[in-house]
């Protein structure tokens, strides 16, 4: 598929371990755009506190203490020359392994609801995509990030399901964890998510829902083609 002539901000929220980030990098490869795992960054942030002892002693630090490290700490995506694939990292340091562990995972979320925090990578975020070319993924891409976004796609899926695929894919990194306890954390993640008050995940009223429970890549993709093609038509790009 071509770029079309103007370049799109295709913004893809949802629920945790629905496989956004797959998509979003299937999407923006398809298109040739730009792909921005804004999830990683509220992961580094929460690597970057974690390292700094910050939750030895409580699942949720002060406010404060979080705010004073975002003072020092610098995010960054670097392509890998080999993989192709951009690697998320902390001050020049790759973190891309270490972000995704089941450790940070018990922590993001609380992160994640620090207004600070948000404010910080919202900035972030609207930067990295403000020529657009982009496919961004995360929690409230289409709500706050990018409320203009020219498509909107939030995703869903049954939690058994998406428990799963979590553990599947913690499997595949070696790490071997019991199911009923990544399906806590992502019915945690949930309610905590969907629950903060600032900025929480909801589906934007003009975003087209994707329940990916029983399909494959192939046929999401299939799907984005078809809603693709009537998002351009609607914004006047067709040929």
């Amino acid at each position: 598929m071509e770029r079309t002539s103007r370049d799109l901000i295709i913004a893809i929220d949802g629920h945790s371990s629905t496989g956004k980030s797959t998509y979003a990098k299937l999407i923006a490869k398809e298109l040739g755009y730009v792909y921005v795992d804004s999830g990683a960054m509220y992961r580094a942030v929460t690597l970057y506190c974690m390292e700094h002892g910050l939750f030895d002693q409580t699942d949720e630090p002060e406010a404060g203490e979080v705010n004073a490290h975002l003072e020092h700490l610098y995010i960054t995506f670097r392509r890998n020359p080999e993989t192709g694939v951009n690697e998320t990292c902390i001050n020049g340091r790759v973190v891309e392994q270490e972000i995704r562990s089941m450790a940070v995972s018990d922590h993001v979320s609380y992160i994640s609801t620090l207004p600070d925090v948000r404010t910080q990578m919202v900035e972030l975020q609207r930067e990295i995509g403000q020529d657009g070319g982009v496919v961004m993924d995360g929690r409230d891409i289409g709500t706050v990030v990018y409320p203009h976004a020219h498509i909107k796609i939030f995703m869903t899926a049954r939690p058994d399901v998406r428990a799963e695929r979590r553990r599947k894919e913690l499997e595949g990194k070696g790490i071997d964890e019991d199911f009923e306890k990544v399906k806590r954390n992502i019915m945690e993640r949930d309610r905590i998510d969907s629950g903060r008050a600032t900025s929480p995940l909801k589906q934007a009223e003009d975003a087209v829902l994707l329940d990916n429970s029983e399909m494959t890549i192939a046929g999401q993709m299939s799907w984005f083609y078809e809603t693709f093609g009537k998002r351009l038509k609607a914004h006047g790009e067709e040929d």
